[in-house]
């Protein structure tokens, strides 16, 4: 991205009068549920994930189905290409879970993780994609508007880090069972829109592009509880919210995802 082009996002950017501040962020989180506002204070949210882990744990309670919002929105533009902030959040050391606790508890808190990560993604005003394992996939259209999708990635992602830490570890604790960490990575793209068949209805869709890739890469990097950003999602994102993220410097090659310029792609790290 070109300086000029840089400095007219970070101006359009400042100019949006819907814009929250960094100063708001932390007193609320405003969620956009794909046309309904709601405003949710974090300790309510906080205190609904451990009500639903500690249900789930005590008793077996389990998720109540909700719409594939995704689904619909990705059958309604196949063939398509559409600009996104795609989010990648991983489970940390979900193996040694598998092989310390018994299968029916490894399950419950696999499927409490998922399912709040898939939750918070939802109130920040995105799309679940896919379970995939112990991963979470996640993405925010950004055709009308980039820098809010950039922004509500960012948001959801410090959010996300919250829930594990406040939400949901406190109650395994108390069962003594390991805290849970994650690591999120998120880039910024155009995708493709594609199904895996004829059938308009139940064909299988997709999103393909060198987003999806690089957000998966980026997250592979990132340390316990920590996210990590893209260039393409850091220049986007509210100049209040950008020192809050520090340019990694890469050691012995660590890095190797290259623009098609042939310069090292930037990767940005959460230090707030």
């Amino acid at each position: 991205m070109s300086g000029t082009e840089s400095n007219r996002i970070k101006k359009d950017t400042a100019e949006k009068p819907t814009t929250k501040s960094k100063k708001d962020y932390g007193i609320i989180d405003t969620m956009l549920s794909h046309g309904e506002l709601k405003t949710v204070d974090s300790e309510t949210l906080i205190k609904e994930t451990q009500n639903r882990v500690w249900r789930a744990l005590k008793s077996g309670y389990e998720y109540l189905p909700v719409e594939d919002e995704s689904d619909a929105f990705l059958r309604k533009h196949v063939s398509s290409r559409m600009k996104m902030v795609v989010l990648y959040v991983d489970l940390v050391g979900s193996t040694n879970i598998a092989l310390e606790l018994p299968e029916d508890k490894v399950a419950i808190i696999i499927t409490c993780f998922a399912q709040e990560m898939a939750s918070t993604i939802r109130h920040h005003n995105g799309y679940v994609l896919k379970f995939v394992g112990d991963a979470v996939i996640g993405y925010f259209v950004a055709e009308e508007n980039q820098l809010q999708a950039a922004d509500d990635a960012a948001m959801c992602a410090k959010s996300m880090i919250s829930v594990i830490q406040k939400g949901i570890n406190p109650i395994l604790n108390q069962y003594d069972y390991p805290d849970l960490a994650i690591k999120i990575g998120i880039d910024y793209g155009e995708n493709m829109i594609v199904r895996y068949g004829a059938d308009v209805k139940k064909s299988h869709v997709d999103i393909l592009g060198p987003t999806m890739n690089i957000a998966a890469k980026i997250q592979s990097m990132a340390k316990p509880n920590q996210i990590l950003v893209g260039d393409d999602v850091y220049a986007r994102v509210h100049p209040s919210i950008q020192p809050s993220f520090e340019k990694l410097v890469w050691k012995n090659n660590e890095w190797k995802y290259h623009r098609s310029s042939g310069e090292l792609y930037p990767v940005y790290a959460c230090i707030d």
